[in-house]
């Protein structure tokens, strides 16, 4: 036996278990291959390439000089958890007290903590999928059972309340789903959360867990809405935020929920004895960004809206690729499933995680395979670059896919 397979034998099974991140795993070897000296346009990693706000940076400086260098409460500062939760009241129509709010080292902290808190071994958990690629493993790492519920192509990948209602199951605790949705861009209409909400009042016992961290990257006329304002659903329903993509303060690591107290106190608990209290300086900076204007953020959507037109409209102009049109978040997700058991003459074309490697290591442009998401078919193409690196990134990708027969 090698000694690789006798380290791993020696970790526990929860960490054997769990897959890579498929994101992070792309932008790794992108960053190898850019190290060889090659040119590579990275197009994997879900980050705005905009700078944090000013005013921001200087709430950060401001709290550095008033010396909030300690640590923090576990839940967060009191002035940050007020701000929030004037913010959900504001933009959510959420009425929380500062007591329902925790925050956490980034929305992805949030999330996990949550499944923790709520999910017992052999719980079902559904995931409308396509899916941010974390939720499935952190399931795993609670001894959940991910239930994936497919919401289809022609439906702008969008879950119905009617499949929802055919997967709920005695064993079902949590509905899991992001809106605007990563990685397809997926926007849930009013209309269509309410539908799903009125399943769910007939089913007692059964949380919904709100990932709304693109909120502010919307391009619909309707706007945002929020499951939690469902005054039936409110104590059922917890909302998870933060300051990362809205705000491009992705490295500030500030994430939150808002839930009943009861929840939001389990998630206090756990917090307490695994990462205590986030960073300080950061908490100071996410409290100017929710209690400041959203000027910079409505800038930065506009221009996320004018890369969606720009690169759906190359993605469609490639032979074989399904391009749907994103109403929400800094991602394109065609389906490129028309390539799958073509060739170059040297490397076969399996399936996306084959297409997307194929793709870095022949084009040098960088992505995602849709299997870590949920959906096999497709991959997903970051539109946070410039608009020069997205056109020259295309052209690569349809030149690259021509050799293909």
């Amino acid at each position: 036996m090698s000694a690789v397979a006798e380290q791993t034998q020696v970790l526990a099974n929860r960490i054997n278990a769990l897959d890579e991140s498929s994101t992070l795993a792309m932008t790794k070897m992108a960053r190898e291959l850019a190290a060889q000296g090659h040119k590579v346009i990275s197009l994997s990693v879900g980050e705005p390439d905009f700078k944090t706000p000013a005013f921001i940076c200087e709430a950060a400086k401001k709290a550095i000089d008033d010396g909030f260098h300690g640590y923090s409460p576990v839940a967060g500062y009191p002035d940050l958890r007020k701000a929030i939760a004037d913010k959900l009241k504001r933009d959510n129509n959420i009425d929380w007290k500062p007591e329902n709010i925790v925050v956490s080292t980034g929305a992805k902290h949030s999330l996990a903590n949550v499944i923790q808190v709520l999910v017992n071994p052999g719980d079902e958990v559904l995931i409308f999928a396509p899916y941010w690629v974390s939720y499935s493993e952190m399931v795993k790492l609670a001894e959940g059972k991910s239930v994936i519920v497919e919401g289809a192509f022609d439906n702008g990948f969008k879950v119905t309340a009617a499949q929802m209602e055919a997967a709920i199951t005695p064993r079902t605790k949590v509905i899991m789903y992001a809106s605007p949705n990563n990685p397809t861009g997926a926007v849930y209409s009013e209309a269509e959360l309410r539908e799903i909400g009125a399943v769910l009042e007939k089913h007692e016992g059964i949380y919904v867990l709100a990932d709304e961290i693109y909120e502010y990257i919307n391009f619909t006329k309707e706007g945002h809405f929020s499951m939690g304002s469902i005054p039936a659903l409110k104590d059922r329903v917890i909302t998870v935020n933060g300051v990362a993509k809205g705000f491009a303060m992705t490295g500030w690591r500030i994430g939150f929920i808002g839930a009943a107290k009861w929840i939001a106190d389990g998630v206090e608990k756990l917090q307490g004895q695994v990462t205590s209290g986030t960073n300080s300086i950061a908490q100071k900076a996410a409290t100017a960004a929710f209690n400041g204007p959203l000027d910079a953020t409505r800038e930065m959507t506009k221009a996320y809206a004018r890369r969606r037109d720009l690169v759906v409209g190359l993605l469609k102009e490639i032979p074989g690729f399904k391009v749907n049109v994103p109403d929400g978040a800094f991602y394109a997700f065609p389906d490129v499933s028309y390539y799958f058991g073509k060739s170059d003459g040297t490397n076969l074309i399996k399936d996306s995680d084959d297409f997307a490697n194929w793709l870095l290591n022949n084009s040098y442009v960088s992505t995602v395979a849709g299997s870590g998401f949920g959906a096999p078919n497709c991959i997903r193409i970051s539109t946070a670059a410039a608009d020069e690196s997205l056109v020259e990134a295309v052209q690569r990708i349809k030149d690259a896919v021509a050799t293909l027969k």
